[in-house]
């Protein structure tokens, strides 16, 4: 068996994520989304994504195992180096590592990009996904109650956030991820697989 390799995720892939963020929309409330997108739809989010910021794919022996993205946290100016994070696993995925080594390439791409803040927005209680966020060093900021209405039910989230960097004075303007140095973004993701 080969080790999980962690790559930059192509619109053409969208077929691959979509097999498995469907279950998720389907059958449980961890995305507040009602309906599963199309694959057009979710080509397109993958390219809007991919414009600036890191949207990545772990894979053993050629099967897709998850992916994880940034994306905007805000739309306002001053909220430019802030990002929100998401990751979804094939079921069978969880407990092999993909997450931790998708999270550790993707806050390792933020930080050379030039992001201070990353995000995570998790329907609550999700004992298993606050523990992950905890153990990369997120810590829990806040609790939105009755957020959202998912199955016949008010679901709370809570936001958690890490700091990538120390806040010196006015910040660089963030590099959008396909303008980094390639040769930095492959050893990112090969150190991470």
């Amino acid at each position: 068996m080969e080790s999980i390799r962690i790559r930059l995720a192509r619109p053409e892939d969208a077929d691959a994520l979509l097999a498995i963020y469907i279950p998720y929309v389907t059958g449980s409330s961890i995305t507040f989304e009602y309906e599963p997108p199309s694959t057009e739809e979710f080509a397109r989010r993958i390219r809007e994504i991919s414009a600036r910021y890191p949207y990545l794919i772990a894979e053993r022996d050629g099967l897709v195992l998850g992916y994880a993205y940034a994306g905007v946290y805000r739309s306002r100016a001053a909220y430019s180096w802030d990002a929100e994070l998401s990751i979804y696993l094939r079921p069978e995925a969880q407990g092999c590592g993909a997450a931790g080594i998708l999270y550790g390439a993707l806050l390792e791409l933020l930080r050379a990009q030039g992001v201070y803040n990353a995000y995570a927005c998790i329907t609550h209680p999700n004992e298993r996904s606050e523990h992950f966020h905890r153990a990369r060093g997120f810590r829990t900021v806040g609790v939105f109650s009755h957020a959202g209405y998912k199955f016949g039910a008010w679901r709370d989230v809570i936001w958690m956030e890490k700091a990538l960097r120390e806040p010196d004075g006015e910040p660089l303007p963030v590099v959008p991820v396909d303008r980094l140095d390639p040769t930095l973004v492959n050893q990112i993701l090969n150190c991470a697989s």
